[in-house]
């Protein structure tokens, strides 16, 4: 198969000396467009460039780092798609023993905080070669953060990795600008002006038109300033309205260019019709299989962004919410690909993105100027200007379904019931007629309106409504189809009452989930920020946060109250809480 090279021996038998670039990930080598390394390396393929792929890398041995040579013109360094603490830890702070993006759920395969372990080896082996560090972990770690392993901010990653620059967000534009500007010659410390990008810098006298956030010494010292300075970022995250951001360290200073604009449907399409494989690289296939690739392999990825707005993603910071959306006929395209692959039976497992039924037309003026600092285009009410449409993703699963060759196209990406509800029903009944694989996965995340209030999620009443409707249409249609609800314990806000709220709702909608989400505190998030301040930053008013071991795993042990192991913990709660034995 056409994989890219992944040492020195590969390099040589593609006629090559030397790549452009090496790409170092944490993640096993996937050459699948839902990894965010296979992405950049194809996109950047598709210009002409070379590239090698360094996948986890022995973070023991800096003769790892050597294993394909020193590129040509950079060194690009990602954790892999997601943040290496998020990765590696529970939210009990015990470490993970599997990974389901290394080969066979192996764990222990990427350090903590990646990014910076891998660009330090770097520097030490290769000294003043272009670094440039993009992907996830870096783009919510591009300023000071809150990091919950070690329950204190940390400065911005690029003065704790030694990078030359930062690509924040989804990075297409900005690689490629960065790749012709070195390639023409430009020294990696003048590119400065690259939208997308963040870099540091001890001048700033020639700067203008921007932003002056709090110094990170004041938001140690202060976490209201510290919410003052997330509040900014959080409101200059699209290209339309951002201004260039600008904190201060002792004696030197992060700059973050303004976004890039988003990739029109043009531009998308071309990602997704690059050479991608479809397949782990082939020095896996007779050690094992790469469970996320397992999940994704035959899924369509249609759109890009969310402007559903949770508190708790990450998303938003990352991939904003202008909602990018590729053409029907690169679906189609990308459907009949998959026919080709040998293990593909027929099935297109999942039709959607950061959030499936979401598209481009929703807001005329978020994708003209950007998202409005004072409301949310969805939340715990829907803006009534948001434009309800659902016709041109449903347009889409309906051609996919008629193809030749597929037997069932289903919907497992996140919809939003509370935006599906304002359409036509006609839209709801086609979703459960031809979409759904026995099950239908959706987030009410709780019960209590004034922590659904602080997710940013909508009111429960818009989820039992739903469900309401799904399970009559199934009956019409004699279909035994379910409703599987993720739900959120030890979200800020969430106080032990609001647990047994939540215990007592299950109970009464027959429900025993068998898992439940405990809140993280992921890099730059609302509700990480929450967390940290004890603050609703919309309100400033002080809120409640469980922050101790024994709190979380009680409230997560309500949630599960069917088990056996929690019994004991369940009745000594109530014991404390007398007024809810009452209620069944």
């Amino acid at each position: 198969m056409n994989f890219l090279p992944t040492n020195k021996k590969e390099i040589k038998n593609k006629g090559l000396k030397q790549v452009d670039f090496v790409i170092v990930t944490g993640d096993a080598y996937v050459d699948h467009p839902s990894f965010g390394t296979s992405l950049i390396a194809r996109y950047l393929e598709s210009f002409n460039y070379t590239c090698a792929i360094l996948a986890q890398p022995n973070f023991n041995d800096d003769h790892s780092i050597m294993q394909c040579g020193c590129p040509r013109l950079a060194f690009l360094v990602s954790s892999g798609n997601i943040d290496s603490i998020v990765n590696n830890y529970y939210t009990s702070k015990q470490k993970r023993k599997q990974d389901v993006y290394s080969l066979n759920n192996k764990g222990h395969k990427r350090p903590d905080y990646a990014t910076s372990v891998y660009t330090k080896m770097i520097r030490k082996t290769y000294g003043d070669i272009p670094i440039i560090i993009g992907g996830i972990e870096a783009s919510l770690r591009r300023l000071a953060h809150y990091d919950f392993l070690q329950d204190k901010l940390l400065p911005s990653i690029l003065l704790t990795s030694s990078a030359d620059l930062l690509v924040y967000g989804m990075g297409e534009r900005a690689i490629i600008e960065i790749a012709d500007y070195l390639n023409s010659g430009l020294n990696i410390k003048d590119l400065t002006f690259i939208k997308g990008t963040a870099y540091q810098t001890k001048d700033i006298s020639l700067l203008d038109d921007y932003l002056m956030l709090p110094s990170f010494s004041a938001i140690k010292k202060d976490k209201k300033s510290f919410q003052d300075s997330f509040i900014k970022q959080y409101h200059n995250n699209e290209n339309q309205s951002a201004h260039m951001l600008i904190e201060p360290y002792q004696d030197t200073y992060i700059v973050q260019n303004i976004p890039q604009p988003i990739l029109n449907t043009i531009e998308l399409d071309h990602l997704y019709d690059l050479n991608f494989t479809y397949e782990s690289y082939d020095e896996y296939h007779h050690k094992g299989t790469i469970t996320a690739l397992k999940e994704i392999k035959f899924s369509i990825n249609i759109n890009r962004g969310c402007n559903g707005g949770c508190h708790f993603c990450a998303i938003t910071f990352h991939q904003g919410k202008q909602i990018s959306m590729r053409s029907k006929a690169s679906c189609l395209k990308e459907a009949q690909k998959m026919q080709s692959l040998k293990d593909f039976k027929g099935y297109i497992h999942d039709v959607g993105g950061p959030t499936a039924n979401f598209n481009d037309e929703m807001c005329a003026k978020l994708n003209k100027y950007g998202s409005c600092s004072d409301k949310e285009c969805l939340g715990f009410k829907i803006c009534p200007n948001l434009k309800i449409t659902h016709e041109k993703y449903f347009d889409i699963l309906r051609s996919l379904r008629t193809l030749n060759g597929i037997k069932k196209v289903f919907v497992r990406s996140g919809i939003r019931y509370d935006y599906l509800l304002k359409d036509d029903p006609k839209y709801i009944e086609e979703l459960i007629k031809y979409h759904i694989s026995g099950q239908l996965r959706l987030a009410p995340e709780h019960c209590a309106n004034h922590v659904l209030r602080l997710m940013n999620k909508p009111s429960i009443s818009y989820y039992d409504k739903f469900v309401e409707i799904y399970h009559k249409i199934n009956q019409q249609l004699g279909l035994k189809q379910f409703v599987v609800p993720y739900l959120m314990s030890s979200h800020p806000g969430s106080r032990i009452e609001d647990a047994i709220a939540l215990m007592n709702y299950l109970k009464k909608i027959n429900y025993k989930p068998l898992q439940v989400s405990d809140f993280m505190p992921s890099p730059s998030t609302l509700s990480t920020l929450m967390y940290y301040t004890q603050i609703d930053p919309f309100t400033n008013k002080n809120i409640y946060v469980a922050k101790s071991s024994e709190e979380k795993r009680t409230q997560q042990a309500l949630l599960q109250y069917h088990l056996p192991k929690n019994q004991k913990i369940i009745q000594e709660i109530l014991s404390k809480y007398p007024v809810y034995k009452k209620i069944k």
